[in-house]
């Protein structure tokens, strides 16, 4: 019996959207985090009888035939691109990006990758560094006797001396954008990396070539709308017991059948 099958492939799939709700509310409050959701496709369908055959001698056509469905399977966890509200947090060192692009780091082999979490240390060689201890790109070095660090919208770092008047230029942050923003892979540690499909990075001063600029003292909230997420998780549960409820009338069916003499 096909409906077996069928209600089957609609719980994997309901339990795969209840996976991808419950990330995006474990990371409610995951600095730079946009939430993901779940896409579906059906599977192919079953011609019994294809639409457009002749059913009789004078030429008639079958109208819209017979095609039975056979499922539904998962075809994308895409990234629901959207900005977090701003908070304060008076670091200064956090950074949050005001519009499109990723700061980009360098990872231990060398490889870059890129995140919006603008939650920025200091290592103890003064590098300027993510949390994970990634240096950002380029490498910028905060000298130790600054009494203070400021970093304006174009990502120019400026440290202040208690010996001097005029601040010093330490460097400046650049970021990444990228063609398609959906396509970066997502390696965990608020951490992407580029691929085929999201295209090349475009490194550019922040408030150029259409990306966004940098707020010194805030960072950037999650995303994730909790209501929405809520509801979404009722809409898979419910989906899940009808699909549990078709495999329980069919084997009633199926129990039907073999009792027949």
């Amino acid at each position: 019996m096909r409906a077996l099958h069928i209600a089957a492939t609609g719980m994997a799939a309901q339990q795969m959207k209840v996976e991808v709700v419950s990330n995006n509310l474990a990371n409610m409050s995951t600095t730079g985090y946009n939430p993901r959701r779940a896409e579906f496709a059906d599977l192919h369908y079953q011609q019994l009888t294809r639409a457009g055959t002749i059913t009789a001698a004078d030429g008639t056509l079958v109208p819209t035939g017979v095609q039975l469905g056979l499922g539904v399977r998962p075809a994308a966890v895409t990234v629901m691109l959207a900005q977090g509200a701003l908070a304060h947090t008076g670091g200064d060192l956090d950074v949050a990006i005001e519009g499109r692009g990723y700061l980009e780091v360098t990872l231990p082999g060398g490889l870059a990758a890129y995140t919006r979490d603008g939650a920025l240390k200091r290592s103890a060689e003064g590098l300027v560094v993510t949390s994970e201890g990634h240096a950002v790109a380029p490498a910028i070095t905060l000298p130790a006797e600054a009494r203070a660090i400021s970093i304006n919208a174009a990502g120019e770092i400026w440290a202040y001396f208690g010996d001097r008047v005029e601040p010093e230029l330490l460097g400046q942050l650049t970021l990444a954008g990228f063609a398609n923003d959906k396509g970066l892979e997502a390696v965990g540690s608020n951490l992407f990396l580029e691929t085929a499909a999201s295209g090349p990075a475009l490194v550019a001063t922040p408030g150029e070539e259409g990306l966004g600029t940098l707020r010194q003292g805030y960072l950037e909230d999650s995303a994730v709308d909790a209501v929405r997420e809520v509801t979404e998780l009722i809409k898979a549960q419910r989906g899940y017991e009808l699909n549990a409820k078709v495999i329980t009338a069919a084997d009633q069916m199926l129990g039907a059948t073999v009792q027949l003499r």
